[in-house]
């Protein structure tokens, strides 16, 4: 059998994104029994505008929607967790990832109880879900979080959060690695430009999540 070569048809990460939504084979995980929605570093560091320049926005209701999916997954009883990212005074726990840049907006100067580490003010964040620092990509990376969902028999993760190309697809694909049917809502989910965040929701619908409406997991949850 023969192979093919890199594709290269000019079309956009969008029209890609686009196609492959469309496509009525499109193969799915589905939801399981029981899930838990992660909501990935929606801190004041990237959501704030009006204040850091790391900032950005996709969908001006993603934390709208974050929050009906949360309280919804709440009142089943399903656990909701939230990760941010900061490091100590001196970024010594920022790793080789710290490394690459040094400025003011750099990622390492992201600082325990600064104004940047702060979850947006717009989180509906309740006393019993789970909060954590993280200090890398994924919400799974020296964390709580893999026990935590053992202990709640989690088998279905939806992730949400920012950026896209980033931690919410590192936490995706740390998902999956993890054993868990993997949902990634569109709407839920940011990032710097629309061809990082489109490219990797097609990698992600393509390899290791389904990525869905948030109406879907809305109509799943309701539906418990």
């Amino acid at each position: 059998m023969n192979g093919t070569k890199m594709v290269s048809d000019g079309k956009t990460a969008r029209e890609i994104f686009d196609a492959v939504m469309a496509n009525p084979a499109r193969k799915k995980f589905g939801f399981g029994e029981k899930l838990a929605i992660v909501n990935v570093d929606i801190q004041r560091a990237y959501t704030d505008l009006a204040a850091f320049k790391t900032a950005y926005e996709t969908d001006p209701d993603q934390i709208a929607y974050v929050n009906r999916i949360s309280a919804l997954a709440r009142a089943k009883s399903m656990p909701v967790i939230w990760s941010r990212v900061a490091y100590k005074g001196d970024a010594g726990d920022a790793g080789v990832w710290g490394t690459r840049t040094d400025t003011e907006d750099s990622l390492q100067n992201i600082k325990y109880d600064s104004e940047r580490h702060e979850f947006d003010p717009r989180c509906e964040i309740n006393p019993d879900d789970m909060t954590f620092t993280k200090r890398m990509p994924s919400a799974f990376f020296e964390t709580p979080l893999a026990s935590y969902l053992v202990w709640h028999k989690v088998d279905t993760v939806v992730v949400t959060g920012g950026s896209t190309s980033g931690c919410v697809r590192a936490t995706a694909v740390d998902s999956l690695s993890h054993g868990y049917r993997t949902i990634v809502p569109i709407e839920t989910c940011a990032d710097k430009h629309e061809s990082y965040h489109f490219a990797n929701l097609t990698d992600l619908q393509l390899k290791y999540a389904d990525v869905e409406p948030v109406q879907a997991v809305i109509d799943w949850l309701e539906a418990r």
